[in-house]
């Protein structure tokens, strides 16, 4: 027979169950949409928790390129799966010009960060800076006794047959910005886009050992001694260097191109008050020198602070670089993307 102390701790031990059940139901999920690798790494150890421990949420990364995350994020626009996303500025441009972005709500973590991060009517806002530029295989460079590279050229140079590695410009900002440099030096610009095209083929891209989607294998390349020179920024570089691996980064001559990754709050989401909760926090400078310690990632606030010695001369460093860096025109760029797309991979990557 069960006894009335027996019952009572029966009833509370449901009572605690239930309560427990109830305190799981209410932790919601957050999706986040970005690249996968340092970024993810770095947000998922170094940013999220602090984020989710204050606000009961669980943040999961949905990793990719920003091509791959616009997909994704296209594909579900009627029924958003993810809460925000982090695209490079180019396509972030096309996915506020699709309706996939909601107007950032006014914050004063919005209102610290350099006015030029914030795209138009604040649907958008830089959370990392960067730059395209040449980097490197430093002890290839080394063993060979040449000199670092400082012009975009420099891939089309006859040493480098068969140790270019470019990566896709229908794929990757990297490989775009790298395209879009050479046809500038060709005579062209964004809305002209023909001397690229036709000189490509017979200047960098006889060079060309093989063509990649993003800049994963880099590494790999560069440490088997088949990769030479690739377009990358110095942030990229940085984390390379840290894995202890040979590579240096070279500011061209004719300037690097500006590459910012911008976060937005997905339009429709299913938690629109948290994700926009989120997007603030990311902009803080709490989060951002966070962001920049673990990860190298570039503040776009100012008040972000350098932990070390070692990473304020890095910022140093990329300020130097910020000073002849290139803005590109992703009006005109994002109004023929889909035919240079196609036309790159029929012509140059076929």
């Amino acid at each position: 027979m069960i006894n009335h102390r027996t019952a009572l701790a029966t009833g509370i031990a449901a009572l605690a169950l239930t309560a427990s059940g109830a305190a799981l139901a209410e932790t919601k999920t957050l999706y986040v949409g970005m690249n996968g690798g340092n970024f993810e790494r770095t947000y998922l150890q170094a940013v999220f928790p602090d984020f989710e421990k204050v606000n009961d949420v669980k943040i999961v990364v949905v990793p990719g390129t920003s091509a791959d995350i616009l997909a994704k994020a296209t594909a579900a626009k009627d029924k958003p799966q993810m809460h925000l996303m982090f695209l490079d500025d180019g396509v972030m441009v096309r996915a506020i010009g699709a309706g996939l972005c909601e107007k950032l709500k006014p914050s004063p973590e919005l209102d610290e960060i350099a006015p030029s991060t914030r795209l138009k009517d604040d649907m958008a806002a830089g959370i990392d800076l960067g730059m395209t530029g040449l980097a490197y295989n430093k002890k290839m460079f080394d063993e060979n006794g040449w000199a670092a590279p400082t012009s975009w050229m420099d891939l089309a140079d006859p040493k480098f047959e068969g140790k270019v590695v470019f990566q896709s410009a229908a794929a990757s900002s990297f490989g775009l910005h790298a395209f879009l440099m050479f046809n500038r030096i060709q005579g062209g610009n964004e809305e002209n886009v023909e001397p690229g095209f036709e000189k490509f083929p017979d200047t960098i891209g006889k060079n060309v050992l093989e063509y990649i989607p993003n800049s994963a294998k880099i590494s790999e390349m560069v440490q088997t001694g088949d990769a030479a020179i690739f377009p990358l920024t110095p942030t990229a570089v940085s984390t390379l260097q840290d894995k202890g691996i040979s590579v240096d980064y070279a500011q061209p001559k004719e300037g690097s191109v500006m590459l910012m990754v911008a976060e937005c709050v997905i339009a429709n989401n299913s938690e629109p008050d948290l994700a926009q909760k989120l997007a603030a926090y990311l902009l803080s400078a709490e989060a951002q020198s966070k962001a920049l310690a673990a990860g190298n990632i570039v503040p776009s606030n100012p008040k972000a602070k350098a932990t070390t010695p070692e990473t304020e001369k890095k910022l140093e460093t990329f300020h130097g670089y910020m000073k002849t860096a290139m803005t590109l025109d992703w009006d005109a760029i994002n109004a023929k993307r889909s035919e240079w797309n196609s036309r790159w991979n029929k012509t140059i990557e076929r």
